[in-house]
């Protein structure tokens, strides 16, 4: 039969207590009382029991990750950062994707049976407002990135107004000012591209250039193969962009590619931003222009509002703002 705590706790010669507080990682614990229940424990290949641990404490150790798409670099980063954040608190991760479905969205969000197995959920996909109708407020859920902030709920968010406004003021401060944004998306209620053009919109009115419905593009996704499309009709259209503010790193990968195959290049004839910093933009050559997101406050400060929220479920709930920075690099006349 399975050793059981009581068999460690006799094996090591301490309290049921003290062996518990081990295995949970309780930091008020000796080093050496911890090295008997630890050395017990290996002697014994005693495992732990997630069903008995709920039965004991109501809570499973584990939390929920949803993104849309797992393998977006930007998600695959939060996701790395938020399993770093969440094992420092004694939590295990599991990750879910929503794809860009709103029904998949929306029963993630509800609680299907196995989201309701876990402690908490850490929400990250594209949304709308709407998705967050009907949802028990007293449900350990913190909303990341996109939604706007309603009081209901935690949310750690991207200022992606001032992200966008900066990285448009950044190609108008060097000449540029046949400026288009690739990113628009076909659901007038996502938060983040409205609010990324937004910032694109203010910073072309500051700086007295009046924006027009053309300079605004769509991109179905926030990937390499419609950022080139994209900037493949501009380079097509009767006057050619001098600068390209692509919503994502990726749009931005993909509109490079698309200005070289034309015979152009970068940022000679188009410079090119983009919004994320992933590696891949780093190592590219040109390598890309950025905003670069703090993922790993993003995922600290997330992990951190679960928790607290999960200890106390009546907490008012808050609001952080993430920091960002610009990273100029050769794709708009930069250093690598």
């Amino acid at each position: 039969m399975a050793a059981t705590l009581r068999d460690v706790a006799r094996r090591a010669g301490v309290s049921i207590r003290t062996v518990s507080n081990v295995v949970a990682d309780y930091q008020h614990v000796s080093k050496s009382m911890k090295e008997r229940v630890e050395q017990a424990i290996a002697e014994l290949q005693y495992r732990p029991n997630p069903v008995a641990r709920r039965l004991r404490t109501g809570r499973t150790g584990l939390l929920a990750l949803v993104v849309p798409e797992i393998d977006v670099p930007y998600f695959s980063k939060l996701a790395r950062e938020v399993i770093r954040a969440a094992t420092a608190e004694g939590f295990h991760v599991m990750i879910d994707q929503t794809g860009h479905g709103r029904d998949r969205r929306q029963s993630l969000l509800r609680g299907t049976e196995r989201t309701l197995l876990f402690d908490g959920v850490l929400f990250a996909p594209l949304a709308t407002a709407g998705d967050l109708e009907g949802i028990d407020p007293d449900r350990p859920l913190v909303l990341l990135g996109e939604h706007s902030f309603d009081g209901r709920f935690d949310h750690v968010a991207i200022d992606n107004i001032q992200a966008a406004y900066d990285a448009t003021a950044h190609l108008l401060a060097l000449g540029r000012r046949r400026l288009v944004a690739v990113g628009a998306q076909p659901e007038e209620d996502f938060a983040t591209p409205l609010q990324r053009t937004e910032g694109f919109t203010r910073a072309l009115a500051e700086a007295g250039l009046e924006v027009t419905p053309a300079q605004i593009r769509p991109a179905a996704r926030y990937s390499r193969e419609d950022g080139y499309r994209a900037t493949a009709a501009l380079i097509d259209a009767q006057e050619r962009p001098d600068a390209i503010f692509c919503y994502s790193d990726l749009l931005a990968m993909g509109a490079i590619r698309a200005i070289f195959d034309a015979g152009l290049t970068v940022p000679g004839d188009i410079a090119v931003i983009g919004i994320d910093d992933i590696d891949e933009g780093r190592f590219a050559r040109p390598s890309l222009s950025t905003v670069s997101l703090d993922i790993g406050y993003v995922a600290s400060q997330a992990v951190a509002a679960l928790c607290a929220r999960i200890d106390n479920p009546g907490r008012v709930a808050t609001e952080t703002i993430a920091p960002h920075s610009l990273l100029p690099r050769e794709s708009t006349g930069g250093q690598q």
